[in-house]
């Protein structure tokens, strides 16, 4: 009731957005920009927080959607200037680390695993197999490229040059988003775009992260002992269990641990 009445001054409060799971748009994403934007809307604008704070426990996914939830987070953090921390669990890599990036400070277990700022298409060839099976393939297109490294055909390396000019173009965008978040703070003699992860320590000394710590401790050390948390997630609704999309829940259960495993988390 204290917050309500007047001249007296309310225990600060931090509004917490919880961000766990692979990054992906769609029906199987529940980190997107689309399922997300409510969530950090809410965090940003209800109580007046002091400041906002991001749990991150994410193995990366789609670039395009890491980047919309990374600048919602920061333009509302400007707009309303207020400070964001990131607090890493598990693991934040590849889009992961890119939400991460977009808070102000960020903290971690030493346990955690941090980085892989990098980017990777992954895919399989199925030609021969179609081939033995006595398989032929038909494929009609207008425009020499629409077909780009169809599985069922033989890979074309000029199909590989553009693909590889594509990841590195998102490469570059990856580093200098890193880069201008964490201005001032990188090693710049260590090779931290390589793809490579670190543990929470080594991270630290690298300048990927601002140091060892866990959300409960260090917001009380940053706001007081009084320090007020009002968390925000995203709710999935009751009736999308049912149906068809209980397959689709499960084809990206494991999807994204895949994702996680290859962490070895």
């Amino acid at each position: 009731m204290k917050r309500w009445i007047p001249f007296i001054k309310s225990d600060p409060t931090v509004a917490v957005i919880r961000l766990q799971g692979v990054i992906a748009g769609g029906s199987r994403g529940v980190l997107n920009d689309q399922a997300l934007a409510p969530t950090i809307e809410k965090a940003f604008t209800r109580g007046k927080p002091v400041a906002v704070a991001l749990e991150i426990n994410s193995p990366g996914g789609s670039p395009v959607q890491s980047s919309l939830i990374g600048s919602r987070i920061r333009h509302l953090a400007e707009e309303k200037e207020i400070p964001v921390i990131a607090f890493v669990e598990d693991v934040a890599a590849s889009g992961g680390y890119w939400l991460a990036a977009a808070a102000d400070e960020i903290y971690a277990d030493p346990s955690s695993v941090i980085g892989s700022i990098g980017v990777i298409s992954a895919g399989f060839g199925a030609h021969e197999l179609l081939a033995r099976q006595g398989v032929e393939r038909r494929v009609y297109t207008a425009g020499k490229s629409k077909s780009m490294l169809d599985p069922f055909r033989a890979e074309n390396q000029e199909d590989v040059a553009r693909l590889k000019t594509l990841l590195e173009g998102i490469h570059t965008n990856f580093i200098d988003h890193v880069k201008t978040r964490r201005v001032g703070k990188l090693d710049d003699d260590a090779d931290l775009f390589n793809g490579t992860v670190w543990l929470g320590q080594k991270a630290s000394e690298l300048g990927l992260i601002d140091g060892i710590g866990h959300i409960g401790t260090k917001l009380k050390e940053l706001y007081g002992e009084k320090v007020r948390v009002r968390r925000y997630g995203v709710r999935r609704p009751l009736l999308s269990r049912f149906g068809a999309q209980v397959i689709d829940d499960v084809i990206g259960s494991i999807e994204e641990r895949a994702a996680y495993a290859q962490f070895g988390l």
